[in-house]
């Protein structure tokens, strides 16, 4: 096990979380105005009260931080934060994917059937949403990329299984998918609290970031194969 510091910056709700052992021992978040994030102005607060939960003698094993798809505004603050504290505590670095983040509370808390499929999605502009669809053991059935919603995106998915959508990219299409077997959940975010059972499983993998060199996943490239005529 180990002690893991979790920053999640990736949309405009702002957390922080302290785990140990596999338990998280602290965790705050701010869910900001819906609007914009006010990670640069909170994040070194909840950093820094995060840290004081150590123990004195108390070593921090690696920081956490959410690899994105998500805000570049604040994927870059966290990563920032992130590279800070675990090069001045010689700790390791650990990228989490935020797609994978967004399916642990579901996860953990609800009840499916044994074939659903899971689709984050974070919000991008007009009917564009970043997403990947996971099976119920998180392994990828479709790898992230970058969708124009329409009413048949997701169909050769929805044909075969119930899929479950859900992320601050699901609102806007609710009333774009009508497929009976498409399902939407409210209320569901990023949050540092959630990074653990993932983050352990980095660490204790051995799957560390370069302090140096490492950057978050911004989205473009997702964008980028889009056809132009759609951007």
């Amino acid at each position: 096990m180990a002690t893991i510091l979790h920053i999640e910056t990736s949309t405009d709700v702002c957390s922080v979380a302290l785990t140990k052992d596999g338990h998280c021992i602290w965790d705050k978040e701010d869910h900001g105005d819906g609007k914009s994030s006010k990670a640069a102005e909170l994040l070194p607060t909840f950093v820094d009260e995060a840290m004081k939960q150590l123990l004195s003698n108390e070593k921090l094993d690696a920081v956490a931080i959410s690899g994105g798809p998500g805000s570049y505004t604040g994927l870059r603050i966290g990563m920032s934060m992130a590279k800070g504290i675990a090069y001045g505590s010689d700790a390791k670095l650990l990228a989490v994917p935020t797609l994978e983040i967004m399916c642990v509370p579901i996860l953990l808390g609800r009840e499916m059937e044994d074939d659903a499929l899971l689709c984050p999605m974070i919000d991008a502009r007009r009917m564009e949403v970043f997403s990947a669809i996971y099976d119920r053991a998180l392994k990828p059935v479709r790898e992230t990329q970058a969708d124009i919603v329409e009413e048949d995106t997701y169909k050769e998915f929805l044909d075969k299984h119930p899929i479950y959508f859900f992320g601050n990219g699901a609102g806007k299409c609710k009333e774009v998918i009508r497929h009976p077997n498409a399902h939407f959940i409210d209320h569901i975010v990023p949050l540092a609290r959630h990074m653990m059972p993932l983050a352990e499983k980095h660490y204790h993998k051995g799957i560390f970031e370069d302090v140096a060199y490492y950057v978050p996943d911004y989205g473009k490239e997702y964008e980028a194969k889009l056809p132009k005529k759609l951007l």
